[in-house]
């Protein structure tokens, strides 16, 4: 195996193992949650001195489906009354159908009655497999994760829930009814874990002009129920603010859920980190090639002449010459028989060789 091969098994090795803990949850039909919301202006300065407005809002939201290309289809209804320090008052009950991405959590067709946004996304859901650090957007506002086991006091539930806690600032510039101000705010929000839908939220704005006229814009919402189970938290005594958790307070129960993750976690790590070492090891004895053995040869002499005291005479023994003298041999003419061409009788018969 080699070291590419290496690399793509280890990466699917790593994404198998480290993929259910960061797989994102994905809307399903019948999720839903209702919802209370408080919406204050007050503390008024210049024009403004004195005037104060509130609302409340009593609202439900349900996925209805999703359809074959993942678009989640959704309901909105609310009701609200508004009034003011003029005695105004004004009622409504607001529905409709929308769908927004799953992926990109931005409406596609409709909205739950929000106005005045550039391609914004959903307020009520996020991402909760982002890590601390991590960004998102709550309509056209960036936030950013700051902590994902914050516990939080619900005032319906009269307890606290274990949450993902993020935070965004920004600030624009109003020009509507309200009149022309630069605004700055700061918004928090609180998500479910498991799965990413909104808990509750706190939203505070300050609107200023050059005049000194001025006020303070507040939203503060939290669920009444919903369709996916919240964790119990540990109790805190800032009055309701969330605070992080830094370690288990004395006389508390842990929270079972958080720390199972924690633990499945760490087995999970201790896997893969135990599969790479087996591969390293086992590649290192595979791949190890051992080095053929070689006799010492002693190097050649450097160039230049010969040394005087060498014998260039050959060292090989001289050649002895033989020669060979060759007889012609020639017929007897009396008995036939081959005699030397230099002998004067046959020495057969005896008979002269002419």
């Amino acid at each position: 195996m080699n070291t590419k091969s290496f690399v793509i098994m280890l990466s699917l090795i790593l994404a198998v193992f480290m993929a259910p803990l960061a797989a994102a949850y994905i809307p399903h039909v019948g999720d839903h949650f209702s919802y209370y919301e408080t919406t204050n202006l007050g503390s008024g300065t210049g024009d403004y001195t004195g005037y104060t407005e509130q609302a409340t809002y009593n609202g439900l939201e349900t996925i209805n489906g999703v359809n074959s290309d993942g678009t989640v289809s959704a309901h909105y209804s609310y009701s609200y009354t508004w009034s003011n320090s003029t005695g105004t008052v004004e009622t409504g009950s607001p529905s409709g159908d929308f769908t927004f991405s799953p992926d990109t959590f931005r409406y596609i067709n409709g909205t739950d009655d929000q106005t005045g946004y550039v391609n914004p996304t959903v307020w009520f859901v996020m991402d909760n497999s982002l890590p601390v650090g991590g960004t998102f957007t709550l309509l056209n506002t960036e936030m950013t994760v700051m902590s994902k086991n914050y516990s939080y006091y619900l005032p319906s539930q009269n307890e606290n829930v274990m949450v993902i806690f993020a935070q965004g600032q920004s600030s624009y510039e109003r020009n509507d009814v309200y009149g022309q101000f630069s605004v700055s705010y700061t918004w928090k929000a609180y998500f479910d874990p498991s799965a990413g839908y909104i808990v509750g939220y706190s939203y505070v704005e300050r609107d200023t002009d050059n005049s000194g006229t001025g006020f303070t814009y507040t939203e503060d919402l939290n669920v009444n129920s919903t369709s996916y189970p919240l964790t119990a938290g540990p109790p805190n005594n800032t009055g309701g603010t969330p605070t992080p958790i830094v370690s288990n307070p004395r006389g508390t129960t842990p929270n079972p859920t958080i720390y199972f993750g924690f633990l499945a976690g760490a087995v999970l790590f201790l896997v893969v980190i135990v599969i790479i070492v087996i591969l390293v090891y086992s590649l290192s004895r595979r791949g190890r090639k051992t080095l053929p053995q070689h006799s010492y040869q002693q190097p050649p002499p450097p160039p230049g002449p010969p040394p005087e005291n060498i014998n260039l005479t050959s060292k090989q023994p001289q050649v002895q010459q033989i020669v060979i003298k060759e007889v012609v041999k020639v017929k007897c003419r009396y008995c036939g028989a081959l005699i030397d061409s230099t002998a004067e009788t046959c020495p057969i018969c005896g008979a002269p060789r002419t």
